[in-house]
């Protein structure tokens, strides 16, 4: 049998949006057809929220993105002012993005390995990546270590993933200054996790609340949405970058009722674009269309594009496009984290 160290071996690097200048080529796919005219003007619709003062950008992940290579574009979307709040799974904030801030990395893989000797070697596959299971429990139980740090109470996923950020600030591994997390809590752009219990971060709950049964952490979802409404509620407009579908996807579209229900006529998502592989058919949430959300008073329809591709191929052409048009240079910081009165310790 093969030893751990035959499979990760060739390391996953993330795509620089800043080393390729894409605009030469996403503009001429706008004379094309199909998905690359729907790319083109998806692209010019993400730049147009950029350039759109009035407009708050939220990013929506879903899948298994970081873990294939596009975490350093959502960094520097972060750092370079392109997004203002992010709502995403678990996994690839925990997962994947505090994950390889502790050191750790993802390896190249193949669909067509023996899974069962994957296993015996405590190596997890996503497709045709690896990650290490051993160091996924150390992962598991940094977790653990940040909830027995915190007051026991109740809590958002935001103010969780400040707290991660904090820590990563703190006493963050080698890798740090590439981190999501590390980044937005340097940004003030607030990270909301709808899920927060389905990934690594679960099983650092499931740690600290059997160790403190009494006097232990949660998570308020219903805080959770009350704090992404208030920044639908504070901002004149909205634009939504939608990688996926899924929970994400759903909360992010629903703020809109949620503000209306709180202030009336609250004005749908301006701009809406959302790169996917999910089909509409099914009637499920990550294959439906905008078009669709606008029937349920979410999304406009005016600027809104579905762009029917695989993440690892499209985001880099959309965020890459965006950046080096630049429009971002000129745009002001929302900081939305300074809304919640969260105060940045050195502790």
């Amino acid at each position: 049998m093969a030893s751990k160290k035959d499979y990760l071996k060739d390391v996953v690097k993330h795509f620089d949006i800043k080393s390729y200048n894409v605009v030469p080529q996403v503009e001429a796919m706008e004379h094309m057809a199909f998905s690359a005219r729907d790319l083109n003007r998806a692209a010019q619709i993400y730049d147009r929220m950029i350039s759109d003062k009035d407009c708050a950008v939220i990013l929506t992940l879903a899948g298994s993105l970081f873990s294939a290579g596009l975490k350093k574009i959502v960094y520097d979307m972060v750092m370079n002012n392109m997004i203002d709040a992010i709502v995403s799974t678990g996994a690839i904030m925990i997962d994947q993005d505090f994950f390889e801030a502790l050191g750790f990395k993802h390896y190249k893989g193949s669909a067509f390995a023996d899974d069962n000797e994957l296993r015996d070697l405590h190596i997890d596959r996503i497709y045709d990546t690896y990650i290490d299971e051993d160091e996924l429990r150390i992962c598991d139980d940094t977790c653990a270590k940040i909830f027995n740090s915190m007051e026991p109470k109740p809590y958002s996923s935001r103010e969780f993933l400040f707290e991660f950020g904090r820590y990563l600030e703190n006493n963050g591994g080698p890798k740090v200054d590439d981190s999501v997390i590390w980044a937005a809590y340097k940004e003030n752009v607030p990270i909301f996790i709808p899920a927060f219990s389905d990934c690594s971060a679960g099983f650092g709950f499931i740690l600290h609340q059997t160790e403190n049964p009494d006097s232990h952490v949660s998570v308020d979802s219903a805080k959770d949405f009350l704090e992404l409404t208030k920044i639908k509620l504070a901002s004149k407009e909205t634009g939504i970058f939608m990688v996926g579908g899924g929970v994400p996807k759903n909360f992010t579209q629903d703020i809109v009722v949620a503000a209306d229900i709180l202030q009336e006529d609250a004005p749908m998502h301006k701009y809406a674009i959302q790169i996917t592989v999910a089909d509409e058919r099914d009637g499920a949430l990550s294959g439906s269309t905008l078009k669709e959300a606008s029937s349920w008073g979410k999304v406009e329809t005016t600027f809104e594009q579905m762009v029917y591709s695989e993440a690892t191929i499209a985001l880099p052409l959309i965020a890459g496009y965006a950046y080096h048009k630049g429009s971002w240079k000129n745009r002001e910081s929302k900081e939305f984290q300074k809304i919640f009165d969260t105060v940045k310790s050195t502790a």
